[in-house]
């Protein structure tokens, strides 16, 4: 017998577009050189932020589970192919008096062939099926819920590279009043020398000038050094690389804000501009999907079903072409209905339950805590904006009385203690508007957050 190698191929395919993914993350920045705005820092951390980028690939995740879930009440066609190469022939036995022999012998029967195959083509439909149904409600909303935690990593994203860009500007600002201070200092100096070699001034004042030039020194060390921290946090927040060259273009200045006159209006405002609430909210309506689908699991399952099949048998001596491939067909219904399932589908709908209820507390213990950090980012604002009335009016005092000092200084009618005291309380008054200013800017920047504002920011900076 001669060796036949069956050269049968079965194909079936379905074109299916596919959305394209990313294969690799998104570069983190290059070394370019940047001159940004507050509004223009944040349009920029809104295109390289990492975090949107996981954001929006969590998006893409939540579509792609939406086409899962529809799958389950789509056509689902199978199709298989069988090849069977005989390496020994099957055998039944039948008793000789079937051939006119003796009935207690039994004749061997050969019943296979030596190549045989079987290609299939199944197709189910499910006309009802009340789980999935769920599911698929489920799904929708789960999308609206991908949309709001992306509105929300937005919201986030706003309010730290505006934090981060107030942080430099006063890291920037407060090494530029060290620097000023050291000015004065070194200025009290050479006119303590002058004073000194003339005999008005003793030797302890010029010490104690080039003490207090000397005592600074650390201070600007520090600021210094704080000024690069607070950049490469600014960088690392918008997304740039850490080599890029930025400079800031903004000052730390108090801009015109309008906000609720009353805790009421800005609760108000939060509720209906939350994302992360709107989130909370969408959750209670999944949960209550999944409590319809645990007890959609009680409903009987309804699905069609059609089968196309055909198949082959024939001898090495026989030629491919010459084989017979009858064909077979069928179609049917089936239903499906659980009568008992060891109280499994009781235990999951009491959890989808459960479920919904502590989503449902989750939502009312966040409408409280909003309540709670919008009374509290209001009260921090209104504070700073008291402070920066008060500091505003100190420095021009200051100022005019570190002049009086320092020309009563130089006309040694004033003491060095005076001048040293004035100094300082100039100092001081400068530092403190300055923080007044930043308080001012980085409570805005937490009363947006609290209000939603933070998340129209960044639909408006797109």
């Amino acid at each position: 017998m001669n060796r036949f190698v069956l050269p049968f191929v079965f194909f079936f395919a379905f074109l299916i577009p596919l959305r394209a993914l990313p294969t690799e993350p998104p570069a983190a920045g290059d070394s370019s050189s940047y001159r940004l705005t507050l509004e223009e820092a944040v349009r920029l951390g809104l295109e390289k932020s990492r975090s949107l980028e996981i954001a929006r690939l969590d998006r893409q995740m939540a579509s792609a589970k939406i086409r899962e879930t529809w799958s389950e009440v789509l056509p689902q066609v199978t199709s298989g192919f069988t090849y069977t190469r005989s390496l020994k022939p099957s055998i039944l036995f039948f008793p000789e008096s079937v051939f006119g022999g003796s009935s207690t012998a039994f004749r061997e029967i050969e019943i296979s062939a030596d190549n045989s195959a079987t290609a299939t083509l199944d197709l189910r439909q499910k006309i009802f099926d009340g789980a999935a149904i769920a599911g698929i409600r489920a799904a929708s909303v789960v999308r609206k819920m991908s949309d709001e935690s992306y509105r929300n990593t937005e919201s986030a994203v706003v309010a730290d590279i505006k934090q981060s860009y107030f942080d430099a500007l006063i890291s920037r600002d407060r090494l530029k009043l060290i620097r000023q201070s050291i000015e004065r200092w070194e200025l009290a100096q050479k006119d303590t020398r002058a004073m000194f070699r003339q005999g008005v001034a003793a030797d302890i004042d010029t010490l104690q000038a080039y003490l207090s030039v000397e005592n600074l020194r650390p201070d600007l060390i520090q600021a210094e050094n704080l000024v690069g921290i607070s950049m490469t946090r600014l960088k690392n927040a918008m997304g740039i690389s850490a080599d890029s060259e930025v400079t800031l273009t903004g000052k730390l200045e108090v801009p015109p804000a309008a906000y609720p006159a009353d805790i009421a209006s800005a609760y108000r405002e939060a509720l209906q501009s939350r994302p992360d609430l709107r989130q909370h909210e969408l959750q209670v309506a999944a949960e209550d999907q999944k409590v319809f689908a645990a007890r959609a699991e009680r409903f009987p399952v309804l699905s069609a079903f059609g089968q196309l099949e055909t198949q082959s048998a024939f001898n090495d001596d026989v030629a491919l072409s010459d084989s017979n491939w009858p064909v077979s067909s069928s179609v049917g219904l089936q239903v499906s209905l659980p009568i008992f399932t060891g109280f499994r589908i009781s235990s999951r709908v009491e959890q989808a339950r459960i479920s919904r209820l502590q989503a449902m507390t989750r939502y009312a213990d966040l409408k409280a805590s909003i309540r709670t950090e919008v009374e509290v980012r209001l009260s921090a604002f209104r504070e700073a904006q008291k402070r920066i009335e008060v500091q505003s009016k100190t420095i021009s005092v200051a100022e005019r009385s570190y002049r009086i000092s320092q020309l009563r200084f130089r006309e040694g009618i004033g003491s060095r203690l005076e001048l040293n005291d004035a100094e300082l309380q100039l100092n001081r008054a400068k530092t403190n508007y300055l923080q007044a200013v930043y308080d001012y800017m980085t409570a805005s920047v937490q009363l947006d957050r609290a209000l939603g504002r933070s998340a129209t920011v960044a639909a408006a900076a797109k």
